[in-house]
């Protein structure tokens, strides 16, 4: 038995310090039934996630619910926070490096080449709009 890969099935953190391997990632669709396997652990639950990007996200998104720590783990991205007043903030991320996207602060990512990043989100909530 082989272990699973992050990138495909992701893993919910809960309430009483539960670890709970999800089933695998299948599209956006996937999201709305976490949201019905773990909603009971409300603003505390968190999705542990990973992604490879080799394009800039065409959306902003954001999480009202709380902080979300993006870390990346391969190549090279620039996270761009929205802060209070609409002024932007870029952090450029390279391996090994990480950035806190606070609650309610929307963000998008910029990637030239491609990056990859594991997320731990607390996706209660969670909003997006069109870059």
């Amino acid at each position: 038995m082989s272990s699973p890969r992050l990138e495909e099935r992701f893993i919910h953190l809960g309430l009483g310090a539960r670890a709970v391997e999800q089933p695998p990632f299948t599209g956006m669709a996937w999201y709305e039934a976490y949201g019905a396997r773990h909603g009971a652990d409300g603003a505390e639950g968190r999705l542990v996630s990973q992604y490879t990007f080799t394009e800039s996200w065409t959306s902003w998104e954001m999480h009202p619910a709380g902080d979300e720590v993006v870390i990346c783990t391969d190549g090279a991205m620039v996270l761009v926070q929205e802060l209070a007043g609409g002024s932007l903030t870029q952090m450029p991320l390279a391996a090994g490096e990480y950035a806190i996207n606070p609650a309610g602060i929307w963000h998008t990512a910029d990637v030239a080449e491609s990056a990859t990043a594991i997320f731990i989100t607390a996706g209660e909530g969670t909003q997006h709009r069109q870059r």
